[in-house]
C-alpha cells in the first residue's frame, strides 16, 4: 500500500470518479460536479483504474518549478552584489546587473535573494502609523 497525499480538490475529485466507476453517478454528473467536461472524466477514471488514487493526484507535485533559475546564476548574482554593490538595494543591483553584467533576471526574485542572503532588508513601513493607546487616535510617526 503506498501513501498518497491529496488535497481537498482531489480528494472530491477522487470521491466522485470513485462513484463514477462504481456506477452510482454518470459520468455527465460527475463532470458537472468537478467543473470539468464528460471527456476529461473519462480519462480521469481510466487514469484511475490503472493507477488508483495515485493517478488522481497532481503530477509535478513536489518536483521543482520548470522555470527555476539555476543555483548557479543565483550564485553568481549574489557573489557580484557582495564585491561590487554592497551597499545597493535591490533595484539599483538588478539595473546594473542588467547594464552592465548583462544578466536579465526578475526584479522581485532578486529582493528575495537579497533578503534571503542578508544583503538588503525590506523596511516594513517608510513612514509607520501607530495608534495612540490613550485615545484610540492614529498619529503619524516621523
Amino acid at each position: 500500500m503506498m501513501l498518497v497525499t491529496m488535497n481537498d480538490k482531489e480528494i472530491l475529485k477522487l470521491g466522485a470518479i470513485r462513484d463514477v466507476c462504481e456506477k452510482r453517478i454518470r459520468r455527465a454528473d460527475a463532470a458537472r460536479i468537478l467543473s470539468l467536461s464528460v471527456r476529461q472524466v473519462q480519462r480521469l477514471v481510466t487514469r484511475f483504474r490503472q493507477l488508483g488514487a495515485a493517478g488522481l493526484v497532481h503530477q509535478r507535485r513536489g518536483k521543482p518549478s520548470s522555470n527555476k533559475l539555476s543555483d548557479d546564476v543565483r550564485y553568481h548574482c549574489l557573489k557580484l552584489i557582495n564585491e561590487k554593490y554592497p551597499d545597493f538595494g535591490p533595484t539599483l543591483a538588478h539595473e546594473k546587473l542588467s547594464e552592465i553584467h548583462d544578466i536579465h533576471i526578475s526584479l522581485e526574485t532578486l529582493r528575495q535573494w537579497m533578503i534571503a542572503d542578508g544583503l538588503w532588508f525590506p523596511m516594513p513601513n517608510a513612514n509607520p502609523r501607530s495608534t495612540n493607546l490613550v485615545t484610540g487616535v492614529n498619529v503619524w510617526v516621523n
